[in-house]
């Protein structure tokens, strides 16, 4: 089966906004807190049932399969033809796309990571020895700004693929069906100058 650039921009951008939508979500799921309930010399922390870690593992994948995705895209041989890497990274702009979706992948999917672990782990381990300890919640605002970075991150993987494919066409020499740069024919010309 042949992919077309079309499928892999839509399967980059769908997952990229599922990481959003899941991420979003599950920001506004959490609880603020959880419950102490106070036993002998511990603190039992009883926080309410909700999807908040079900949602960020969910965000997790959904944003890996956006990277996968966007790595993939440029460096799939299109229409059977492939390209050098050191031909495709001639582009200096590529090159700084490139770095620059994969720092911002990166860095969504620590955060989201961190965020779903702390969760994970307030809600897992609810017994506590302090007697003070208030039962918080993984840190607000990671959920949600991990959400945002990985829809960035899924932007950046489409402006690769475009200057990709740009790289590609200037390495095969393709023919654009418009003509030259600056070239105009006389037939539009004239066609066009008539009242």
């Amino acid at each position: 089966m042949a992919f077309q650039t079309a499928h892999i921009s839509l399967t980059v951008a769908a997952f990229g906004v599922l990481a959003f939508i899941f991420g979003v979500v599950a920001e506004n799921k959490k609880p603020l807190y959880g419950t102490p309930i106070t036993g002998k010399g511990v603190v039992i922390c009883k926080y309410p049932s909700d999807p908040t870690v079900a949602l960020g593992s969910l965000s997790i994948v959904a944003l890996f399969l956006s990277a996968c995705f966007g790595l993939f895209s440029i460096f799939y041989p299109y229409k059977g033809n492939s390209v050098p890497k050191a031909a495709l990274f001639r582009s200096t702009t590529l090159v700084v796309f490139f770095i620059v979706a994969l720092a911002v992948s990166v860095l969504a999917e620590g955060m989201m990571m961190w965020a779903t672990i702390t969760e994970g782990l307030h809600i897992s381990l609810n017994v506590h020895h302090n007697l003070d300890y208030q039962c918080p919640t993984a840190k607000t605002g990671l959920f949600g700004g991990a959400a945002f970075l990985a829809l960035d991150a899924s932007l950046f993987w489409l402006i690769c693929q475009m200057l990709t494919l740009n790289a590609r066409a200037d390495y095969l020499v393709q023919d654009d069906p418009k003509g030259e740069y600056g070239q105009v024919l006389a037939t539009e010309y004239d066609s066009s100058a008539k009242p």
